[in-house]
């Protein structure tokens, strides 16, 4: 019997098996922007940011340098503003990235892709294939993808797909306050809007259903027209029900998330377990081959208990009921991984702790 060593895996071999890009699915106010942030400081990365919003539309060369965080987003500080990596795909006297069309930003729900999503897959292959011509690697940080994760991951497959999941008391109290505090509805409505805007499809119109939402009365005769909608709509929504219709989306894109994802990124355990930070390091690193810094990481659970005297108008006592609700609705569907149901659990059992305290 031999005494040799065993071969070990030659260099190129190993860098072959790492993901060659990372879509990063988060929600809005999720820390989805920090977790981006430390994945774009490597020099090794193109971070594209929102690739999907519709602020790309019409982003001119003269705008990039003004898109920076603002006193009340909450963003951490950024050493390049949000859209740096698209401006050399800008032209001077145009606006708008080349590839991208304002359908995009719209998130969709139905199992099969529509008819759109080649122009989406094209739009993204390219930015894909500029970054690796530059021996990068590209990172896609998305707020607009959850739904359309499994057509994305088998659109994809080379990529690594990550997900952001922070529990929904404290993500929803995020966009409240932000509402409540500067007259920003946009983190309030966009439930609104893309609850109503996918209601056609059965998953959607039944999550609206379990969790009780009453939509806008507006018809959605365009997403333009709708999104306006939603926007006058949320500045005099009713808080229960601004509250319900947050639940109805986060539970259909845990749905989505519950398809397969590579990783799952816990930000409620980030912000105060080191050890959690390290394993999460270390699983980029070992898929990727990046490796993030994110000790840094704020307790973002505590902050929300801090703030819990200023989210008025919602009685959070009666959003036990809600949440109980939203996790019947996603055990109907099937088809979850047990870990990631259990996942889902306990972060529906911390929002039960953290809307008790709202008054």
């Amino acid at each position: 019997m031999s005494n040799d060593p065993a071969p070990q895996p030659h260099a190129a071999t190993l860098q072959s098996d790492l993901k060659q890009g990372i879509f990063l699915h988060t929600g809005w106010r999720s820390a989805g922007t920090w977790i981006w942030s430390r994945l774009r400081a490597l020099d090794s990365v193109t971070g594209f940011y929102e690739p999907l919003s519709n602020v790309l539309a019409d982003l001119s060369l003269a705008e990039v340098s003004a898109c920076r965080p603002t006193m009340t987003s909450g963003h951490p500080q950024l050493t390049a503003p949000y859209f740096e990596e698209y401006r050399p795909l800008l032209q001077e006297g145009a606006r708008g990235v080349p590839g991208y069309r304002k359908r995009f930003g719209t998130d969709r729900f139905a199992s099969a892709p529509d008819a759109e999503f080649p122009a989406l897959q094209a739009y993204l292959r390219r930015l894909c294939e500029r970054s690796a011509a530059q021996g990068k690697v590209p990172v896609f940080k998305f707020c607009r993808s959850s739904g359309r994760l499994p057509w994305f991951r088998r659109a994809f497959p080379q990529a690594m797909h990550a997900a952001v999941l922070r529990n929904a008391a404290s993500q929803f109290a995020s966009g409240w306050l932000l509402n409540q505090q500067w007259s920003n509805p946009f983190f309030v409505a966009a439930p609104f809007r893309v609850l109503g805007l996918n209601q056609s499809e059965p998953v959607v119109r039944q999550a609206i259903e379990a969790c009780g939402v009453s939509l806008p009365p507006a018809q959605p005769t365009s997403d333009e027209a709708y999104a306006m909608a939603c926007e006058q709509y949320a500045r005099t929504a009713e808080g229960n029900n601004a509250y319900r219709a947050f639940i109805a989306l986060w539970i259909l894109c845990a749905l989505r998330l519950s398809d397969g994802v590579d990783l799952v990124i816990d930000v409620d355990r980030l912000g105060h377990s080191r050890e959690y930070a390290a394993e999460m390091r270390a699983a980029f690193q070992a898929q990727s081959g990046l490796s993030p810094d994110f000790s840094g990481a704020r307790d973002l659970v505590e902050e929300t208990s801090r703030s819990a005297g200023r989210m008025a108008g919602i009685d959070g006592r009666s959003m036990r009921a809600v949440h109980s609700a939203a996790l019947k609705f996603m055990a109907s569907q099937g088809g979850s991984s047990t870990n990631f149901t259990e996942l889902v659990r306990e972060k529906m059992a911390l929002a039960n702790e953290l809307t008790a305290q709202w008054r």
